[in-house]
């Protein structure tokens, strides 16, 4: 039976991929096109809304939901890892976060508490910690230092989330870099404070494909919950596989729609670069049985040539094809945990997916 998420503007069947709105838009696309899509939650983020235009804004007009047209459930990043790969731009304490906004080097101090404040005036329906996400290749000195500092921003953020009303949800971050041990601290911590899902973030940072999997096998065999569980940053096909037999159920990544604008787009039977010369006269569509909006009404050929005509119509018709795959992709795990096959499914979208499309 499909596991459902409840929220305020919604219930979401898991496992769920959401597309990434971090300004308020998934780029490229209308919300009247993600209904279309099946979209069913995107992600909004903290960090770029308090910048611009600001949250008190937003909360003048309505909220995100209303500010943005779209009336389905929205999670908000807390904004660490925006603030954190500022290195140059940030210094930080145990009280917060000093940096300097990128946009025009104004100085901003973001603690957990006004994180949570900034999510909670957007109106989110799933809120998260703030947290540190430290570098992939920090020492284990360091790494040590920020699960503590993590533990202690997480218990400062649900205790303003409670202050607040208790508005949505609320999920804890489970760090620790690459060391086994301090992911199990981290986990332990965090879910003695108590949360309604945890995620697990600083994984897909720059370390191999491997050790992500490695961790993420560790924290799963450890993270023993009937809650959500939620896999920050993850997107490649086979990677949501692996992480979905692994028992989570929540992801989020740019790769659909940045892919998309870079002429990557994605099928069952592997992936198209559009720009290749073996499409210039091809009348196919991206998939013959995708049901999406672009396969139904253009060629192979179209979307080549608009590609390389650098028409703004390519965006749009890329990135429509790219999230309605992984919207039936999404699907298709679904039904294939319900039917019990799930393994077969994995099997097979693996066989057919690595192949190369020579036609």
């Amino acid at each position: 039976m499909t596991k459902i998420l409840e929220t305020l503007h919604g219930k979401i069947e898991l496992p769920v991929f959401m597309p990434v709105g971090t300004k308020g838009t998934v780029k490229a696309v209308p919300p009247s096109m993600l209904k279309e899509l099946e979209v069913k939650i995107i992600l909004g983020n903290t960090y770029h809304l308090f910048l611009r235009p600001g949250h008190e804004l937003i909360k003048k007009l309505g909220g995100l939901h209303k500010f943005m047209g779209w009336d389905g459930p929205i999670l908000t990043d807390s904004g660490g890892f925006q603030v954190f790969s500022l290195s140059a731009l940030r210094k930080i304490t145990d009280e917060g976060v000093w940096f300097r906004s990128h946009i025009d080097g104004q100085k901003h101090f973001l603690t957990p508490e006004l994180s949570i404040q900034v999510q909670d005036a957007l109106g989110a329906d799933i809120k998260m910690v703030f947290d540190e996400c430290p570098a992939h290749d920090a020492n284990k000195k360091y790494i040590e230092k920020s699960v503590g500092l993590t533990t202690r921003w997480a218990k400062r953020s649900k205790d303003e989330w409670e202050r607040l009303g208790k508005n949505g949800h609320l999920f804890g971050i489970i760090q620790g870099g690459m060391h086994k041990d301090l992911r199990l601290r981290s986990l332990q911590e965090l879910m003695e404070i108590g949360f309604s899902g945890y995620a697990i973030g600083g994984l897909s940072v720059g370390e191999s494909k491997d050790t992500m999997y490695e961790m993420l096998d560790h924290v799963m065999q450890n993270l023993i919950t009937p809650l959500p569980v939620y896999l920050m940053g993850v997107g490649e096909p086979e990677d949501l596989l692996f992480a979905v037999n692994h028992g989570v159920q929540m992801f989020d990544c740019v790769i659909p729609t940045r892919n998309a604008r870079n002429g990557s787009l994605y099928t069952f039977n592997g992936k198209i670069s559009i720009k290749q010369a073996r499409y210039f006269d091809d009348p196919l569509p991206l998939e013959e049985d995708c049901d999406c909006y672009t396969c139904r009404n253009f060629s192979r050929a179209y979307l080549r040539h608009l590609y390389l005509s650098k028409e703004i119509l390519s965006a749009y018709l890329n990135t429509v094809h790219n999230l309605r795959f992984f919207m039936r992709f999404m699907q298709k795990i679904r039904l294939s945990m319900e039917k019990g096959v799930f393994d077969n499914f994995y099997a097979d979208f693996l066989n057919n997916y690595n192949k190369d499309i020579q036609k």
